[in-house]
């Protein structure tokens, strides 16, 4: 069997004692505890050696506990500083008063009546002063009664310490009498050594081909900003641009601009974070209103009522990111335009597994001469195909702001078709009080639940968390699908 120079060594220190506590070897071997244990596991993987690990814990004073050393606990203190009873008024002068007066009441020490406190019951020490004298005895106590009492007033705190006792075994006793080489072991060799034969002669390191390398955990980025950079990177392939903006939106563009009723139930308090905020109206907001209130020059009728203004200008946090795809067309009126954003919202959820109060939306607009439901279809497709997404399915559905309106599913081997967010086309109301005289495609989804999917989670909350192990053993797979 061939050792390493260290388990020789190790083997040598024990011959005389047989066993030994690992920092009493670190001493003999002149290097440090923790390399003993290593070594020690090393050799007992081998038979040589037995290696127990003894766990003790102990409780000290903490900087609190401390200063009633010698004096005893805040409420022993105040009760032996007067005698049969004290007004309220004179006790609280006490240094000790606001601590200890709620103590002594707990305990039954003392009655407060008409402003005066009156000694009453048994003031004999309990088990935490019988705990803390011993404390203050030796410095430190062992669990024990009255221990977690004192641990709870954060008076004293739990201390851990660990031995390792490292024995010599009959085989380890064997390879010991037949003499061991102790000379250093050369891991590298020098030009010389090799031209000269000098390495002939030495005592080469021996090398498990066998083991297994230590793991190397080399910086990795997050698996759902993989997923997220990796949306970004189609998008950018099929020709689109990204925009982007502020978390905290005015009401008037996260809602009134599209087309959103004033009393529409997303707009309550229990579903929209509002903000104590408020924004002026954009030049031209009149048309909005108008289209509200009648439908504008359009052949709609509008939501009727009166368009508050006032309920325009609150600031939100945004609940979802379409309220960018309407400011980047009203800034760009005219065609093409291609555009996307990735990026947070803000919703009031409960949260579970698959609910969150902040995630990811991506959104994509696509405005030109003459797009109609079918060049959105085809986006779509073309967009999931890229995300590894080979079944793809539409189905109708509706949204306050689009019109035709229809929702994506995919098709996820063990789930089934899963629904995978929002699209449509742009309803006049929406586009018509800012000059666009084109159709406009748009669609959303939930990034979140697409890395939900691709990583196999069941809980959204997952991604979110700061766990080194999940991402060190998430695969980094290779580019898009």
């Amino acid at each position: 069997m061939e050792l390493t120079l260290n388990e020789k060594k190790l083997l040598v220190a024990l011959g005389p004692m047989g066993s030994a506590d690992a920092a009493v070897l670190a001493e003999k071997m002149d290097t440090r505890r923790e390399a003993v244990v290593q070594y020690a596991n090393l050799a007992g993987d081998r038979g040589l050696v037995d290696v127990e690990k003894h766990v003790a814990r102990r409780y000290v004073p903490t900087e609190e506990g401390r200063a009633y050393i010698g004096r005893g606990l805040p409420e022993r203190q105040v009760l032996e500083s007067f005698e049969e009873s004290i007004p309220m008024r004179d006790l609280q002068g006490h240094p000790l008063a606001k601590i200890a007066i709620g103590w002594m009441r707990k305990k039954g020490w003392i009655a407060i009546r008409d402003g005066v406190v009156q000694k009453s019951g048994n003031t004999a020490p309990g088990p935490d002063e019988a705990a803390f004298a011993r404390l203050a005895e030796k410095g430190e106590i062992a669990d024990g009664e009255g221990v977690a009492d004192l641990a709870k007033r954060g008076l004293v705190q739990e201390e851990e310490t660990v031995a390792y006792t490292v024995s010599i075994t009959p085989r380890g006793r064997e390879l010991l009498s037949q003499g061991l080489d102790l000379r250093e072991e050369a891991g590298t060799l020098t030009r010389e050594q090799i031209l000269s034969g000098e390495w002939k002669s030495l005592p080469l390191r021996r090398y498990d081909v066998t083991k297994l390398p230590k793991r190397a955990y080399p910086g990795k980025v997050h698996p759902y900003q993989r997923i997220i950079d990796e949306m970004r990177g189609i998008l950018f392939d099929m020709g689109f641009e990204e925009m982007s903006g502020g978390i905290v939106q005015s009401s008037f563009w996260n809602f009134d601009a599209l087309f959103q009723p004033q009393d529409h139930p997303a707009r309550e308090m229990q579903d929209t974070f509002f903000l104590g905020e408020r924004r002026p109206l954009p030049a031209g907001y009149e048309r909005v209103r108008d289209m509200h209130e009648h439908g504008g020059g359009t052949s709609s009728t509008g939501w009727g009522g009166t368009w508050s203004a006032e309920k325009a200008e609150q600031c939100v946090l945004r609940t979802h990111t379409t309220s960018l795809s309407i400011q980047h067309l009203a800034a760009h009126p005219k065609p093409p335009v291609r555009a996307f954003c990735i990026g947070r919202v803000y919703r009031r959820e409960a949260i579970d597994p698959t609910h969150l109060a902040e995630f990811e939306q991506l959104e994509g607009i696509v405005m030109d001469e003459d797009v109609n439901l079918r060049h959105l279809l085809g986006f779509l497709k073309e967009f999931y195909a890229k995300m590894g997404f080979e079944k793809v399915r539409f189905r109708p559905g509706y949204f306050p702001y689009t019109e035709p309106s229809v929702e994506p599913e995919v098709y996820v081997d063990g789930l089934g078709w899963v629904e995978l967010g929002g699209s449509g086309i742009f309803r006049q109301e929406v586009t018509e009080p800012f000059g666009i005289e084109h159709p406009v495609l748009a669609w959303g989804l939930g990034i979140s639940r697409v890395a939900m999917l691709r990583l196999g989670l069941r809980d959204l909350r997952q991604l979110y968390r700061s766990d080194v192990e999940w991402v060190r053993e998430t695969p980094t797979y290779g580019g898009r699908r």
